[in-house]
């Protein structure tokens, strides 16, 4: 073509040139079309069966998603399930390099600038301690709880990018206090494990402390930190299959095929968040 895509230093690969950064813009979308025509003739053909990929955390995957899934299942047990875990930035890229069909963040939605961007819900964060903690006093009074005395502990919470992990930062900064992080972990079953074992007060998400953790106390921080929203995100001009408008759905009964349609329609994510700005999104 004559020009230079890679930019280089001596051997090495440095990057890409600002021509090459187009070029490669444009190649995407060109995948992103050539997809969206297989995926045309496909629910022409066999409109039950297919594959649908989905990037999301481990917090959502582990506690959100499974009766969803169970759902789905039931209605199409001829689409293959793939589902793919990891940080914010590593579900941003596996949507944009197309290697996912669906992404569910509660982190970093700003990343998502080139996917369309749906609301689903509101989630917010409980205190996790042993019965026989200080804090667990608070169990019934959670109101009289403040980030100063939370303060006072030893923490453990979510990496830094997972999570809602920014929101906690700025309650505590706030309030001009540096939280003492000790442990932090992707995964919430893996904070609750810590907290057993006696390293720390652990903060999560509300939504992950079950039943099944009875040995545990949880105290509700939701007047602590701001809630965090979970969204759900697909590339511009991806053609959705029906299942796959099936599942937003069964994820997030509001998210209706006509509702999603007239979001694809929109230009950017501020319209889709002026579009739902009247729906009062649930909070988990």
């Amino acid at each position: 073509m004559g020009i230079n895509i890679f930019e280089r230093n001596g051997k090495h690969v440095k990057g890409l040139t600002p021509a090459g950064e187009k070029i490669v813009a444009i190649a995407r979308e060109l995948l992103v079309k050539a997809q969206s025509i297989k995926s045309v003739a496909e629910e022409q053909t066999r409109p039950n069966k297919g594959i649908l990929r989905i990037a999301t955390t481990n917090t959502q995957a582990r506690y959100m998603l499974p009766s969803v899934i169970e759902k789905f299942k039931a209605r199409y047990p001829e689409v293959s399930l793939h589902l793919h875990q990891g940080s914010p930035n590593q579900i941003y890229d596996a949507l944009v390099a197309g290697e996912v069909d669906l992404a569910i963040t509660t982190e970093a939605q700003y990343l998502f600038d080139e996917a369309v961007l749906l609301p689903c819900y509101w989630w917010n964060r409980s205190v996790i301690v042993k019965p026989e903690h200080p804090l667990a006093a608070f169990v019934n009074q959670s109101k009289n709880l403040t980030v100063e005395q939370l303060g006072r502990y030893d923490l453990i919470t979510y990496t830094f990018g997972f999570t809602g992990q920014s929101d906690l930062d700025h309650a505590f900064n706030k309030e001009g206090i540096l939280p003492n992080i000790v442990f932090t972990a992707t995964d919430a079953d893996v904070i609750k494990t810590y907290v057993r074992l006696g390293l720390g007060v652990g903060i999560m998400a509300s939504m992950a402390h079950t039943e099944t953790d009875k040995d545990l106390v949880a105290i509700n921080a939701s007047h602590l930190f701001q809630p965090s929203m979970t969204q759900i995100a697909f590339k511009r001009g991806t053609f959705l299959r029906n299942y796959m408008y099936d599942f937003i759905n069964y994820f997030s009964p509001h998210l209706t095929r006509v509702q999603v349609e007239k979001a694809e329609q929109l230009r950017d994510n501020n319209a889709i968040s002026r579009l739902f700005e009247s729906i009062s999104l649930e909070e988990k």
